[in-house]
């Protein structure tokens, strides 16, 4: 497989997202669905509303969000929208959960652990996605990036269950088979929106072992790396993982060591087996 491009800059702004995307030089079709994480109340990590909002309007974009599985004033839509408005998103731009109402089932093509991935029904109204998501740790993931944030992220509620549940967190091999099974559910939104018709940025910042769905993560001991931008899943989380490798930073040993010891790389290489993207990329730095 070719190698992919993914564009880099150290520079963490509104300005610079603006840039970054504008290098992609790809016109996502409307109406845009701009994928974050609004983020656990008590947390704090999440991208916040004053660093998304032009770029959010340069695409013209609804910032949509899904519910969660696990308890919490994000596991039912209507403390959800609370969630939303509290975090300030409503102030810059039109919002939607997408499994607000009802969820629809995506096709898995060449799944091992699923075959079904049930989104949310609001999917439907998008034609095209920017994944904007936080690079971080994760708890059961090891990191979260570009492809957690297309899996987990755009997965309903029930669907993430699913997910979550091809797997589950005794044993590696189980490890594994959620691992793979986050790969199959971005595989199904690739095929339902289409390739050329997503883009992803990772921002990474605030780079915390702990996810933006944890109400009280863990403080960041590493410094800020940038901004990844690529028209590939694959590329652009294998970008973020090797940068945090090759930091000079001595306080990226609990990221790394949190991404090793959940075997977090599996999902990328997961991905790269279903044909979603290379992990072999060249950095531009703009």
């Amino acid at each position: 497989m070719a190698k992919s491009t993914v564009y880099f800059t150290k520079e963490i702004s509104s300005d610079s997202l603006v840039k970054v995307y504008r290098t992609l030089d790809v016109n996502l079709k409307e109406k845009v669905a701009v994928k974050i994480s609004t983020g656990e109340p008590g947390g704090h990590n999440f991208l916040q509303p004053d660093m998304i909002k032009k770029l959010v309007e340069e695409v013209n974009g609804t910032i949509v969000e899904c519910n969660t599985a696990y308890g919490g004033p994000r596991s039912n839509t209507k403390s959800h929208w609370e969630v939303m408005k509290k975090h300030g998103f409503f102030e810059i731009a039109p919002c939607d959960i997408m499994d607000g109402e009802k969820e629809i089932a995506l096709d898995v093509v060449c799944g091992k652990h699923l075959k079904k991935n049930f989104v949310g029904a609001n999917l439907q109204n998008y034609k095209s996605i920017l994944m904007l998501s936080h690079f971080k740790g994760h708890v059961m993931g090891g990191f979260g990036g570009a492809l957690k944030n297309m899996s987990i992220g755009i997965a309903s509620a029930h669907g993430k269950s699913l997910i979550h549940n091809a797997g589950g967190f005794i044993g590696i091999s189980k490890q594994n088979a959620f691992l793979e099974a986050m790969a199959e559910a971005c595989k199904s939104v690739v095929d339902y929106i289409g390739h050329e018709n997503i883009v992803y940025i990772n921002v990474a910042n605030r780079l915390s072992v702990d996810c933006d769905c944890d109400s009280n993560p863990a403080e960041p001991k590493m410094a800020d790396i940038g901004i990844f931008a690529s028209t590939d899943p694959v590329s652009v989380d294998q970008a973020c993982v090797d940068a945090v490798y090759n930091s000079s930073d001595e306080g990226k040993r609990d990221l790394i060591k949190r991404i090793e010891s959940r075997n977090g790389i599996h999902t990328i290489e997961a991905a790269e087996t279903l044909g979603l993207g290379s992990r072999e990329y060249e950095i531009v730095e703009i």
